[in-house]
Parts: structure tokens; sequence; C-alpha cells
């Protein structure tokens, strides 16, 4: 054990994988983004978020912002940070802010269905409560042929003709 290490405060093992865990996270981040780049430019050239397994940068973005929770919740990971993370505390913050934000901004609806608040954000976004069946345009698929006439009539306030030729 080097002299640095010795005089950092005792933390678990357990403890201290969360760190050595984010640490390995985002530079294996870094190369799996750099071989996906690649493979984006050998298929024709296509934007890295069209790639068929996307969804797993997301993934590893979402071990390393929970990861990053952890450490920002054991102040006594600090000293240990700014030993292992170059630029220390203020670096460790401003990259677990932009990994947040790389994740919010990328993920799937899939991904964020657990947090309430993420779905009343994207329904307020999308017009609130305030969006209603009347106006929407597939109201009436799956109706049959007379259902969907009787409908279309209905809206542009046209009586139907009955069968005997009247009017209703």
């Amino acid at each position: 054990m080097d002299e640095q290490a010795s005089s950092l405060p005792p933390v678990s093992d357990d403890t201290l994988w969360y760190l050595n865990n984010y640490i390995l996270l985002k530079d294996y981040l870094d190369r799996t983004i750099s071989r996906i780049a690649a493979r984006c430019v050998r298929k024709g050239n296509i934007a890295i978020e069209e790639y068929p397994f996307y969804a797993y940068i997301l993934d590893v973005l979402e071990e390393i912002t929970e990861d990053g929770d952890f450490i920002l919740a054991h102040p006594e990971l600090n000293p240990y940070v700014e030993s292992k993370i170059q630029g220390g505390m203020a670096a460790f913050k401003k990259d677990l802010d932009e990994y947040r934000r790389e994740l919010t901004q990328n993920a799937s609806p899939d991904m964020i269905k657990d947090d309430a608040a993420e779905l009343q954000k994207m329904k307020e976004a999308l017009g609130g409560n305030t969006v209603t069946k009347e106006l929407d345009p597939t109201v009436g698929a799956g109706m049959n042929m007379d259902q969907l006439m009787e409908k279309l009539l209905k809206e542009n306030n046209i009586n139907p003709i009955q069968e005997d030729g009247q009017s209703s």
C-alpha cells in the first residue's frame, strides 16, 4: 500500500467498490461509444442513436449515475475521489451532472416509467390533461363503414339519410 492510500480514512471495501466501479464504467463508456461510433460509420454513417444497441449505452449511463449518486451520499468517499479522479470532487460532480443530463435527454419512456414526476412532466409538455378524444383523429379506428360514415356526418353537422329516403 502506498503512503497516500494509507493516509486516507478507512472505508469498507463494499463502499469503496462503488467508486472503483464508477471509474471503470467511465472508461468503459468512453471506449464503448468510440467503438459504436466506428460501427455506425461502417453501417453507412448512421447516427449513433439509430444504432440497434444504443440502449446499452443508456444502461451504462444509468449505472454510472447510480454509482455517482451513491458516492455523493457517502462523504467518507470524498478523500478517495480527490486521490483517484483527476480534478477531484469538482470534476466528479461536473462529469456526473453531464452523465445525468445525457441520460435524461436520451432515456426512452420505458426507462423512466417508474419516475412519476417525469411522467407528469411529459404529460404537461404534451398539453397536460387538455388533450381530449374529440380531437383525436384515431378515434373511430376499427369502426365498420356504417359507423364511420355516421360519425363523419355527425362531425360535419350533416343529417344522415335513412334507407327510406327521409332525413333524420
